[in-house]
């Protein structure tokens, strides 16, 4: 809660998937984190806003309005293989949190995109490296558990970069491929915030058909890796039509079509940033961005499906 004074992949290694398949990937994370903090249950009025009056323009831009400090996680904390925070450096109150996982084999340079954006636009963002390359979804969303209770811990820390700067009732969790499926592990057994699975792989048992936090998957339509048709189609279609969701596929996307870098990058930020923004900080005025206008007018986007309203 927002109360001071109460709390001071790469595809060619794909090759490899299936004969690591029958284990949940090395290293991960342990139980030790799964109990995150229940939710802020505040939805109007909150005070959690950051920032002007949202334009198109201003959340397709490639950074948002505030500057951006970063700070080094060691590999060697416990639960994940270390990372980059990334945090406005011009407001001290408590802000959002988000944790951010590679895929399979990949570093968390692959995502780091995400990191200085989101927090440009007032969040507390750390991207990790996993404990292990070959980790699977369900390693990969314990580590990301981890992360959010690292920034939790950091921010009650005095002499920490965050200190005093994360709101733990206000988290969530964003991955690629695998750490796609990490993230929709998270969201099965956390009330979490938010969650925004970016082209995600999960095979096996899982229980998506939980998930009540509000997310949005990001789908790439020509992806070999995680098809969409086999991965995030249903996936999205496994959680509850009662929990607020949507569906964008990237028209033409390969499997890393939502990591950024890319001539997509306007389309990712209109649609993350405004994500997180309204459900995070629950700012309303980012709903014309996710409801009500032609979302297959923008020719980077083939389909779309929503809830709305939000």
């Amino acid at each position: 809660m927002k109360n001071l004074a109460l709390k001071k992949l790469s595809a060619c290694a794909f090759s490899l998937l299936f004969s690591l398949s029958a284990y949940s990937g090395g290293g991960g994370g342990g139980d030790n984190n799964a109990d995150l903090p229940p939710p802020s249950t505040c939805t109007v009025n909150c005070g959690f806003e950051i920032g002007p009056v949202p334009s198109l323009s201003f959340v397709r831009a490639s950074q948002g309005p505030l500057p951006v400090s970063t700070s080094t996680v060691s590999s060697s904390v416990d639960g994940f293989g270390g990372g980059t925070i990334y945090h406005p450096s011009n407001i001290s109150d408590e802000m959002a949190a988000i944790a951010i996982s590679p895929g399979f084999t990949a570093a968390q340079s692959s995502i780091a995109w995400w990191g200085p954006l989101l927090a440009s636009h007032g969040f507390v963002v750390i991207t990790i490296d996993t404990n292990g390359r070959f980790d699977q979804p369900t390693s990969r969303g314990r580590q990301l558990d981890s992360a959010l209770s690292y920034l939790i811990s950091e921010g009650n820390r005095s002499n920490s970069p965050v200190s005093g700067l994360i709101d733990e009732n206000r988290l969530a969790t964003m991955g690629h491929s695998m750490g796609g499926g990490g993230a929709l592990q998270s969201a099965a057994r956390n009330r979490l915030s938010a969650s925004v699975p970016l082209a995600p792989f999960n095979t096996g048992s899982n229980e998506f058909n939980q998930i009540n936090v509000p997310t949005m998957i990001m789908g790439c339509e020509n992806d070999i890796v995680a098809p969409v048709n086999s991965h995030a189609n249903p996936f999205y279609g496994l959680i509850p039509g009662s929990t607020d969701k949507a569906f964008l596929e990237i028209n033409n996307g390969s499997h890393s079509c939502a990591n950024g870098g890319s001539s997509n990058n306007a389309t990712l930020s209109t649609y993350g940033v405004s994500w997180m923004k309204r459900f995070l900080d629950q700012d309303t005025r980012y709903n014309q961005f996710l409801c009500g206008p032609n979302h297959v007018a923008d020719s980077r986007i083939s389909d779309f499906r929503d809830t709305c309203a939000f």
